[in-house]
């Protein structure tokens, strides 16, 4: 995993809330955000003493420079996340070019802050709020974490104007024990969670496109999506081999408990290759949480 990390400018974020319906199928081009070098980012500290997480200890410094894009290095244009040595939920810290806490932040999807985790093998897929201490910590409840090697997430946008850009930051960390991988599963466009079943229609090309994602139980089709994360649904896509992180929202306006059927993506997936799909979407107060493989040419 190397290279420079791109910084996550609204604009430009892979699907961001821009709510633009395109025709099925079209494919189209859409310019790429100015990609400054990233600062070279520093290991992280050994994480003790976590439930489920005991021991744990962070990648060669080597891996963690090993980022080529997305939401893959530790530091970007001086921000930088630090995890911290905990004895229960994960703790962590962002600090800004100054060195210090970054305690001002743009509420985006609703949320201050977003907090993933995933397994090399892309299983073990966790996406919290964390909530930020006086001392601008913040705290996230993951639940316990099976051994191996784990890429943890910070998504963020600091208040600095209107125009600020995203940033995601990420740590690789280790879990001991002995691992057992999971094959990732074949790519396939239906998939099935809490009775309901989940349908992804695309032709996915590296780069934007459409994609659409359709909704039914027991046969019928699923008109009662609440919002979640100030949209009807919330896709996180993660690449194979590098966890590259790509996350989505539909461009269906929000009017309430009414959502679906169908809800149409912006989708932009920048890399070939296989991207494994948690779309996350609320029926009932329930947050389910669909999860499928899809293939990018």
């Amino acid at each position: 995993m190397t290279a420079a990390a791109r910084p996550f400018s609204r604009g430009w974020l892979l699907a961001s809330c821009v709510p633009t319906l395109l025709v099925l199928g079209m494919a189209f081009s859409v310019p790429r955000s100015p990609q400054p070098a990233a600062a070279a980012p520093e290991p992280a500290p050994a994480m003790a003493g976590m439930a489920g997480m005991a021991g744990m200890v962070p990648a060669p410094a080597a891996a963690q420079a090993a980022v080529p894009a997305r939401g893959l290095a530790s530091e970007q244009d001086g921000y930088r996340l630090a995890l911290e040595t905990t004895t229960a939920p994960v703790r962590f810290t962002i600090t800004g070019p100054d060195g210090a806490p970054v305690t001002d932040l743009t509420v985006h999807q609703t949320k201050r802050l977003h907090f993933y985790a995933i397994r090399t093998d892309l299983t073990g897929f966790q996406h919290l709020h964390p909530e930020q201490a006086p001392d601008g910590s913040w705290t996230a409840d993951l639940a316990p974490l099976d051994p191996g090697s784990w890429r943890l997430y910070a998504d963020f946008i600091p208040n600095t104007g209107p125009h600020s850009p995203e940033y995601v930051l990420s740590r690789t960390v280790t879990v001991p024990g002995q691992a057992a991988p999971v094959p990732l599963p074949a790519p396939a466009e239906r998939t099935t969670v809490d009775g309901y079943t989940v349908t992804l229609h695309a032709q996915p090309m590296a780069g934007a496109h459409q994609l659409t994602a359709s909704f039914e139980q027991d046969g019928r089709p699923v008109t009662d999506l609440q919002p979640y994360l100030d949209s009807y649904a919330h896709l996180s896509a993660f690449h194979e081999g590098d966890q590259a992180l790509a996350h989505l929202h539909p461009a269906n306006a929000v009017t309430g408990g009414d959502g679906g059927p169908t809800l149409t993506f912006q989708a932009m997936l920048p890399e070939p290759g296989e991207w494994r799909v948690f779309l996350q979407f609320r029926t009932a107060g329930h947050v389910h949480t669909a999860e499928l493989t899809l293939r990018v040419a």
